[in-house]
């Protein structure tokens, strides 16, 4: 009896949205021994690096770095520029918006949670109309997810913008570029925002452990005002360090620090603009090929209009544990990893088993692309899970340009 041979040995592809698939230069330039941090080339790098930083953000204005996730920035970000007893309006559509909020609960603010949901993007007029009735300026921010990394719905940024400005509300519009930057079109200064947080490990294409938080003169006009900042969160002497352990507050994060300067080289030796159009595309593949299998089985995109789809990641559901069952089958079989489903469903609901997600962020190409789709409909066809024909040829026109 001839066996059917494991597929997965070999170099393994990781397509969750983040960490993301991290460069071989960046993992090679942080295999180095400990550095000196008191002289040489890592203390000499750090003006550059901080202004290219800047540059990936669109922005002008000030950038300070922290040892810590995304939701460490999420909270640096807002210790600067919320007190105790402070209103914050949260225009949620996913797990993540929440957990901002929620942050903000937790450092004493009153968190206004305005719930748009799991499917859909902010509706620019309820944002307004919340604006509108706060008439005593009781808001003093509002925190905007840009791309919600469970729900993969990219939000108007600059939307949020214009309602503040109309209502005239001096509240600061606060971004979560975490899942974003680098992938999905971002415009810091043009977008007027004015405190942007994020990540390494997604667009940054650097392993898990640093977040950035960008803000500007209106925001640190906020943070001068403030009754009391944190020493280790305030972000004033990060971002006007003169000295090298200045920028974080003590110890640095040495062989990040090498890995960001890589990478951050081969995002601009591309082109910013070229980084986000080669995320147009390989997403647009994944969707042609996802409406494909759609139209003759279970399979659906989270985020009915692609105007309102991130590049960088793809929410899908799957019948009813099809989600699950696909993520095991793959993984297992060929080395491919997708992502599960977040924030989806509640703890307890069988409903959480059909969700899962695509990362399509960072150092990524069409060859991959191409890849995890034929992973993909390898595992469905494997399990019998009804799809429709032609999701490769559809994603290929696509990659191709036909």
């Amino acid at each position: 009896m001839t066996h059917r041979p494991n597929l997965s040995h070999g170099r393994g592809y990781l397509a969750i949205p983040g960490p993301s698939v991290m460069p071989d230069a960046v993992l090679q330039a942080m295999h180095r021994p400990a550095p000196n941090i008191y002289a040489g080339e890592l203390v000499d790098m750090m003006p550059g690096l901080m202004a290219d930083l800047k540059r990936v953000a669109r922005t002008e204005h000030y950038a300070s770095i922290y040892i810590g996730n995304g939701h460490a920035a999420w909270e640096a970000a807002l210790s600067n520029v919320v007190a105790p007893g402070d209103h914050v309006l949260v225009p949620a559509t996913g797990r993540f918006g929440h957990g901002w909020g929620d942050v903000a609960t937790g450092l004493g603010a009153h968190a206004q949670v305005i719930d748009f949901g799991n499917a859909s993007p902010m509706d620019l007029e309820r944002i307004a109309q919340a604006l509108a009735e706060d008439k005593d300026h009781r808001i003093k921010a509002v925190l905007a997810v840009h791309v919600d990394t469970s729900s993969s719905v990219l939000n108007d940024i600059k939307g949020v913008r214009d309602a503040l400005d109309a209502a005239g509300h001096p509240a600061l519009l606060m971004a979560d570029c975490i899942a974003s930057l680098g992938c999905d079109r971002f415009e810091m200064d043009d977008w007027g925002v004015d405190v942007m947080v994020t990540g390494c490990q997604k667009g940054l294409m650097v392993p898990p452990g640093c977040s950035f938080v960008f803000f500007n003169d209106r925001a640190q006009s906020v943070r001068d005002a403030m009754p009391r900042v944190s020493r280790y969160w305030d972000w004033t002497p990060r971002s006007t360090a003169t000295e090298f352990w200045q920028y974080f507050n003590g110890t640095a994060p040495t062989h990040h620090l090498y890995g960001l300067r890589v990478a951050l080289d081969m995002i601009h030796d591309e082109g910013i603009e070229q980084v986000w159009a080669r995320h147009g595309v390989l997403a647009r593949a994944v969707w042609a090929a996802c409406d494909a299998w759609a139209e003759g089985g279970d399979l659906r995109l989270n985020i009915s209009d692609p105007a309102c789809r991130s590049t960088a990641v793809t929410s899908l559901r799957l019948g009813r544990n099809g989600g699950t069952r696909l993520r095991d089958w793959v993984e297992t079989e060929l080395g491919l990893t997708l992502g599960i489903g977040l924030g989806m469903a509640e703890p307890g609901d069988p409903a959480r088993d059909a969700y899962f997600r695509l990362g399509h962020m960072g150092h990524v190409n069409g060859q991959m692309i191409m890849g995890l789709l034929g992973g993909m409909q390898a595992g469905m066809h494997n399990l019998g899970i009804a799809h429709g024909r032609g999701a490769l040829d559809a994603a290929a026109e696509v990659i191709s340009g036909a």
